[in-house]
């Protein structure tokens, strides 16, 4: 698990979500704004993450709803080009998420230089989006072509999904790990915001020792001590809006006062340790 100490060079990072607004072909796209006011907003959450003090940010189509679980390549054209805007003033480590397509996702962290991904790389669903099926074996045999040092955070509780066949979610951690070799696994709650369940994240992590685990959905200032108390580290998305509000713009004194939490426990538990 030493990848995720040299990545992010803290005990039990946050990665913060910085969500792009709809792009083009998306239908919510505000074609009169255009792409500058996606890149306007874009840096401006950015820019919040960053004063707050996060440890790293991952850039997705989150408002590309409904999703598609093979993306158009315009998609990952204009997240491309958004965070070729933004380059200049990312500050810290970054990775990406082209939902719900891993292969885009790749796609995209090779031409930007991202540093990981998240996404649904294993297993079949039934979902919002439909039958949801995948291949990780030609998922990861795209990456180690185009970038062979990107870490894979597999998500294997998928939002608005529910895996086909009668297996607990420790059966799956365990032989998502002895199967794919995950750099991380990330463990859900029902959809974005979602407060993860903390036995069943405690389950894997319990499953999987020896594999980091994340939190990755729900995290809050009055839940954080409890989630890293098992976890290995979170990705916060909701809790940085204004109001707690997934459809909002990112508050800073939000990110700040999480942050400050966070920092907060990582000293308690230097001292005990």
């Amino acid at each position: 698990m030493h990848w995720l100490k040299d990545t992010f060079q803290v005990e039990k990072p946050i990665i913060a979500m910085c969500h792009f607004q709809a792009l083009p072909g998306d239908p919510e796209y505000d074609h009169k704004a255009g792409m500058s006011k996606v890149i306007d907003l874009a840096l401006a959450d950015l820019t919040r993450l960053q004063n707050g003090g996060v440890d790293a940010v991952m850039f997705s189509n989150e408002f590309s709803l409904p999703y598609l679980t093979k993306v158009k390549p315009e998609t990952t054209a204009a997240m491309a080009r958004v965070i070729g805007e933004l380059m200049s003033e990312i500050k810290v480590p970054f990775g990406v998420n082209v939902l719900w397509d891993p292969i885009a996702s790749i796609d995209l962290a090779a031409a930007t230089g991202a540093l990981f991904i998240r996404e649904i790389m294993s297993g079949v669903y039934a979902s919002d989006f439909g039958l949801w099926n995948t291949n990780v074996g030609e998922t990861v045999r795209h990456k180690m072509r185009l970038a062979p040092d990107l870490k894979l955070l597999f998500n294997i509780v998928p939002e608005a999904a529910s895996y086909l066949g009668n297996r607990t979610i420790t059966d799956i951690a365990r032989s998502t790990v002895f199967n794919n070799k995950p750099d991380a696994l990330c463990v859900s709650g029902l959809t974005a915001g979602a407060e993860t369940d903390s036995q069943i994240l405690s389950s894997v992590k319990k499953a999987v020792p020896d594999t980091v685990v994340l939190c990755n959905t729900g995290c809050r200032v009055d839940n954080i001590e409890r989630q890293l108390s098992i976890s290995d580290g979170a990705v916060v998305g909701s809790t940085f809006k204004i109001d707690g509000v997934f459809e909002n713009a990112v508050d800073e004194a939000r990110v700040k006062e999480f942050m400050d939490k966070v920092k907060s426990i990582r000293s308690a538990t230097k001292a005990v340790a």
